[in-house]
């Protein structure tokens, strides 16, 4: 859609779809919750078949939900998940045996061409190819045996919100379900949702005097550990696509193994705190930052613990320590709104970038 088609107050205020759409995340999960059925025949399917196994390729944001992927399946089933490699088969024609394998092909349009052809190769090699999708009429969708829709409505904004939000639910969700758990998880993703319900609201009345000071950031690192490291990953992208910054996630303990040389005070550093068992190397990295002279950003569950801290944005506690990547990157999300239009940039249309479709 481009800026001429869009409602007159939309044109004149830069950023409003981006907001909208971070503001709509709670009824999209809500809507994910709705489907729970087709997560327990999907999972079903996969211990019948003992495809154990678990692919997950995708780009963007679909990959930085991948990342969550390996953790929700590895703590919940006890299962083997891992990021694959698309050019592997795709590019370089590596066949391997995926019999005893599922794949999830993570796209929210559904026609991104090369993860379509890693499905379609997949397939033809005994893996059981699900589509994680937004548009469960796509390409990939039609490609894939089973489609686990994301139902996180239409998508106008260019950047990725609702539907990284409800593809990281979507992962843990099918995860629960895979080990005989997805009634309770669903409840608790209700429950997480009605907390964003009152985050969005309460970090946007504020985020600006936040995001204000970095105006002229060009660089930061945002570190993560365990399930944030896939938050880490999709702040880091968000600031990088609608804030021109150059942003590199890094885990807490990659910090400290030589990128921690080149902080100075110019060289924000982001850290996403949980009140798991990573705090510690998470609190300790921030620590490192801090004594370099980074101006030091925390969020997360666990903000309050990470010491020295500049800003402090702190997200609820959910009773299921999975769960708190879904409210853990809303203070992210808000903080490239504001920092974009802080910069005089639109976040609802990046240089450079454009919407592969418009999901449903």
């Amino acid at each position: 859609m481009s800026s001429a088609e869009l409602p007159v107050d939309e044109v004149r205020d830069p950023g409003a779809l981006f907001l909208a759409e971070i503001r709509e995340q709670p009824a999209a999960l809500a809507r994910l919750v709705e489907r729970i059925a087709d997560f327990e025949h999907v999972a079903a399917t996969m211990r019948e078949r003992r495809a154990t196994t678990v692919r997950m390729v995708g780009h963007g944001s679909s990959d930085n939900a991948a990342s969550y992927g390996v953790y929700a399946f590895g703590l919940l089933p006890g299962w083997t998940a891992f990021r694959d490699s698309i050019s592997l088969s795709v590019y370089y024609g590596a066949r391997p045996d995926l019999s005893r394998s599922t794949v999830l092909a993570l796209s929210q349009s559904g026609r991104t061409p090369d993860v379509v052809q890693y499905v379609e190769r997949a397939r033809a090699t005994g893996a059981y190819t699900v589509a994680v999708t937004n548009d469960p009429g796509s390409e990939l969708a039609n490609a894939a045996e089973a489609v686990l829709p994301l139902s996180a409505g239409p998508e106008r904004a260019v950047a990725a919100t609702k539907t990284y939000v409800n593809q990281v639910a979507a992962l843990g969700l099918l995860a629960a379900c895979a080990a005989g758990g997805g009634a309770v998880f669903a409840e608790e993703l209700s429950a997480a949702g009605a907390l964003m319900s009152e985050l969005v609201p309460d970090l946007e009345a504020r985020i600006m005097s936040v995001a204000a000071p970095f105006a002229f950031a060009g660089r930061m690192f945002v570190i993560g550990r365990g399930v944030e490291f896939a938050t880490a990953r999709e702040i880091a992208l968000k600031l990088l696509e609608t804030c021109r910054v150059a942003a590199e996630p890094l885990t807490a303990t990659d910090l400290a193994h030589g990128p921690v040389a080149a902080l100075d005070p110019l060289f924000p550093v982001w850290a996403i705190a949980a009140e798991d068992e990573t705090l510690p190397t998470l609190v300790d990295a921030a620590g490192r930052a801090r004594a370099a002279g980074a101006t030091l950003i925390a969020s997360g569950s666990a903000a309050t613990r990470v010491g020295g801290a500049h800003f402090v944005l702190p997200t609820p506690g959910t009773r299921l320590s999975l769960l708190g990547p879904l409210l853990s990157v809303v203070p992210g999300q808000l903080f490239a709104w504001a920092l974009a239009r802080t910069k005089g940039l639109d976040p609802d249309e990046p240089r450079g970038l454009s919407k592969v479709t418009l999901a449903r």
